[in-house]
């Protein structure tokens, strides 16, 4: 059986001032509050179906938006090229450049206030990881967001001490980050405390966001926390995180 036939496939639109439409597809499964969880590159591999599938089985209704890559392809050098080489000509990901937010967020918190608005209750989660891991700390700039978790965040490409720094946010979408986690929205994070694709992030995190910044580091060089170099305790602290903002 493939790995994704217990999933509901569908898509978002997000339409803009102008009329123009942006449209992904989508997979969904679970009940419960709702998570959105934003695959890392190249894809929808079969390790993020599989935390994908813990969530779900912890309690949550999960909407995987597939923004590149084909679902179900495993990780392999071809295929992460092949998803390299649209995302670096996308113009819906910010890549290198400082001080700017990928358009995408966009329509990442439209679809979390679609279903937020679905499920109710205090907000939904958002989960990005490694090419995507900074994306749920933009989408943390609306208030369906309850619950944002940003693991091993590898946007802009952290080349230079500039860019390693950076948090792929606008000023404008910092300071609203800053004022939800003055207001009480914490941020959880998780990376491996020699991963150089992070940078000095954590460190920013910690210094804009002080307390409200959940800091969980993994010895080693490793890198995807949650998939291929899965560590159970991020796994965990990750549903503990989901429980406590999302049912309180």
């Amino acid at each position: 059986m493939a790995l994704l036939d217990s999933w509901t496939p569908g898509s978002h639109t997000q339409v803009d001032g102008a009329g123009k439409g942006v449209t992904h597809p989508t997979y969904r499964k679970g009940s419960g509050p709702g998570v959105i969880v934003i695959h890392e590159l190249p894809g929808i591999t079969p390790e993020v179906i599989g935390f994908a599938d813990t969530v779900v089985s912890a309690g949550f209704t999960v909407v995987m938006p597939q923004l590149f890559g084909t679902p179900e392809s495993p990780m392999s050098g071809p295929n992460l090229l092949r998803s390299l080489r649209k995302v670096c000509v996308d113009a819906e990901f910010n890549k290198l450049a400082i001080g700017v937010t990928s358009p995408v967020a966009g329509w990442l918190r439209s679809l979390a206030r679609e279903l937020h608005a679905e499920l109710g209750g205090p907000g939904v989660g958002a989960l990005g990881m490694c090419f995507t891991g900074g994306f749920a700390l933009a989408m943390m700039v609306d208030s369906a967001v309850a619950a944002p978790v940003v693991a091993q965040p590898s946007l802009p490409f952290a080349i230079g001490k500039a860019r390693g720094a950076d948090l792929s946010l606008s000023p404008a979408d910092l300071a609203a980050v800053k004022q939800r986690a003055g207001a009480g929205c914490q941020v959880l994070g998780l990376r491996y405390r020699k991963d150089a694709a992070t940078g000095t992030r954590f460190e920013t995190l910690s210094r804009e966001l002080g307390d409200a910044f959940i800091r969980v580091e993994f010895e080693g060089k490793g890198h995807a926390t949650l998939t291929a170099h899965r560590q159970q305790e991020g796994v965990d602290r990750v549903l503990s995180f989901f429980t406590e903002r999302l049912t309180g």
